[in-house]
């Protein structure tokens, strides 16, 4: 493994040479430093922060100032990966100059090297406007949390031949309007197969089969830290959560019986 900054060149090479890609979410310093160490990719700032880390129901509920101080924390914890900072809902739908301001922020303020944006037509003009701003973009097709009630929920999205059909268009069009990358989330597997084959550009999928360029995955997700749900596209490398209340239970305990602090603790 290289200690040189990845950059997105070295990214698009990894499509070319079929190297897969590697993408984890990190929300903070301790989850930064580690995920980096480890060597993966990308980090993906994710809106998904919301939920894993700020205990909101939903990752529509966090603001641009709240992405911004977690992405200015993994921007000072990684010094390897690629780092993308997830714009959240209504930073980018409003209107381009707001789009661009905001981006902008992300870059400038919190020391990310690109932004995500949610959606695919809909979008374009915002996803130009920014590029053209000298901001480089992922896209994110497929099941996009931001808008699920739309889509009717946390479904897997183009499972018929009109809706494959638009997400292709779609993945197309984003990759015309500059896009250097792109996530598919709850995929078929066919489906991400083929955007996958007809795009130069790298796909991360997530829940979308094994054809994509990458894969990428929650942090808590994967070591068992978030336990409100599990998506089944999730694998649990660990469980950490148990052996975590463990320890700070067994503390509780050492403190109420005067067992902790002992003279060894103590000066």
């Amino acid at each position: 493994m290289s200690s040189q900054k990845v950059s997105i060149p070295d990214l698009q090479q990894k499509k070319k040479k079929k190297h897969p890609i590697t993408m984890l979410t990190a929300y903070d310093y301790p989850s930064a430093t580690l995920v980096d160490e480890a060597g993966v990719d990308i980090i993906l700032v994710g809106d998904s922060v919301a939920m894993t880390v700020l205990g909101y129901p939903d990752t529509v509920s966090i603001t641009v100032d709240e992405m911004l101080h977690h992405c200015k924390a993994v921007a000072r914890g990684a010094k390897r990966a690629f780092l993308i900072g997830d714009m959240p809902f209504l930073s980018y739908q409003i209107d381009a100059k707001e789009a661009i301001r905001n981006a902008g922020r992300f870059i400038k303020e919190a020391r990310m090297e690109a932004v995500k944006l949610e959606g695919g037509r809909e979008v374009i003009e915002s996803v130009r406007a920014i590029i053209d701003a000298g901001i480089p973009v992922m896209g994110h097709l497929g099941l996009t949390p931001q808008t699920a009630t739309k889509l009717g929920g946390y479904k897997v999205q183009g499972k018929t031949e009109k809706s494959a059909k638009r997400m292709l268009e779609d993945a197309v069009a984003l990759q015309q309007a500059g896009c250097f990358a792109l996530v598919l989330e709850a995929v078929p597997s066919k489906l991400a197969e083929s955007i996958t084959a007809e795009l130069n550009i790298p796909t991360i999928g997530i829940g979308a089969g094994p054809a994509c360029d990458g894969q990428v995955l929650v942090f808590h997700d994967i070591l068992g830290l978030f336990d409100q749900f599990t998506p089944t596209f999730v694998k649990q490398y660990a469980n950490l959560r148990e052996p975590i209340l463990k320890a700070i239970r067994t503390y509780r305990q050492e403190v109420e019986s005067g067992v902790f602090p002992a003279d060894s603790h103590s000066f």
